[in-house]
């Protein structure tokens, strides 16, 4: 039986019309969507947060089709869609453009699908201006992919870095005031910036990064691994009785709350097209700032940091923090948090990792 995985695909329809394996996150999704409105996630690359974007998009784009199948099918009102406004800021063209002509195309792009035209002057009021006229056609779903790359991309220029933030501080201030005209927002990146400098006008977005709630919001749980894997799992225990215990202390061991772990979606899937127990996602999911900052950080060991919970929710781009830095990129993960919840001790999530970190040149050792 020939399968076929959504390695590196991030478009839901291209998934499911294509016939490849689909990871139903479904009832997770419509819990998130139900019961809140303002949401933020932060996750490493490469752990799906830009299908978990899509697949949002085609939910309340009324999709019908491509859900069918999935667990919520039968529980969507799909006679109610409501207009999506998009940004992806892997692919507005920022460091070629720069992030201004950047922010207005991309309002362009929104608008022309809208069939409006944006009249204010400045990328701020031509934001809000978006929201108001979409909404004329219902309530507006804002999704808002890596928002941290115009930020990221430039911790060695100073000068790029602190203008980006200026601008996006700006461009996020209007959301707060539009709040009648939204139905959803949800803020997604690698990393967590201090609201003071990013989000400060937005203070009714809930961080669900550490949530009890959604820790396998994206990732592979055990239960979905065996679940969906059942051939490649019973031909790979003809081989190797023990592939499930393997399969566990190379690719799974990431936990945001202590009460779920999940497997690299893209190391498994990686895998599964062809078994050979590799560092697959170092090589294609290591951000280069992450590169830069331990260089210059004098590290030796990274087992055991302790950190407190606003230092591990925050990344501060003048002063970065290693434990922090290397949480939010999927380096470490939680190993331990205090009975207060106000401690958390980090250390590597499996073998692909400390592999990586420690034979590819990382960190000292």
């Amino acid at each position: 039986m020939l399968r076929k995985y959504p390695i590196g695909l991030q478009s839901f329809q291209e998934i499911r019309e294509g016939g490849y394996v689909y990871i139903d996150k479904t009832k997770i999704i419509h819990q998130l969507v139900e019961t809140g409105k303002y949401y933020f996630l932060s996750r490493p690359r490469r752990f799906g947060k830009s299908l978990l974007v899509d697949t949002i998009e085609q939910l309340f784009s009324g999709r019908k089709a491509l859900f069918e199948g999935l667990w919520i099918h039968d529980k969507w009102d799909w006679s109610k869609m409501h207009p999506i406004i998009h940004f992806s800021f892997s692919n507005m063209g920022v460091s070629t453009n720069g992030l201004e002509a950047a922010l207005y195309g991309a309002l362009k792009d929104n608008a022309d699908r809208f069939g409006v035209a944006l009249t204010k002057k400045s990328y701020d009021l031509q934001f809000r201006e978006l929201i108001e006229k979409a909404s004329v056609k219902g309530q507006v779903v804002i999704l808002i992919d890596e928002y941290d790359k115009p930020i990221i991309d430039f911790l060695d220029k100073p000068g790029e870095l602190e203008a980006n933030r200026s601008m996006m501080k700006n461009f996020y201030s209007i959301l707060k005031e539009a709040d009648k005209y939204i139905r959803l927002l949800l803020i997604t990146g690698v990393s967590q910036f201090s609201r003071v400098s990013v989000f400060s006008d937005l203070n009714n977005l809930r961080n669900i990064t550490l949530s009890q709630q959604y820790g396998d919001l994206v990732g592979i749980t055990q239960q979905e691994l065996e679940d969906n894997f059942v051939v490649e799992i019973n031909e790979l225990k003809k081989e190797t009785p023990e592939i499930l215990k393997e399969l566990k202390q190379w690719y799974n061991g990431y936990t945001w709350n202590m009460k779920t772990w999940v497997y690299n979606p893209f190391s498994i899937l990686n895998f599964m097209a062809e078994p050979v127990f590799d560092n697959y996602w170092y090589e294609t999911g290591t951000p280069t700032f992450l590169v830069k900052q331990l260089k210059k950080l004098d590290i030796y060991n990274v087992e055991g940091i302790q950190m407190g919970s606003l230092e591990l929710s925050n990344f501060d781009v003048d002063n970065p923090n290693p434990g922090s830095l290397l949480f939010q990129t999927g380096y470490l993960t939680i190993k331990s948090i205090s009975p207060s919840r106000q401690v958390y001790q980090l250390g590597y999530p499996n073998r692909e990792v400390k592999a990586s970190l420690t034979y590819c040149g990382a960190l000292k050792v």
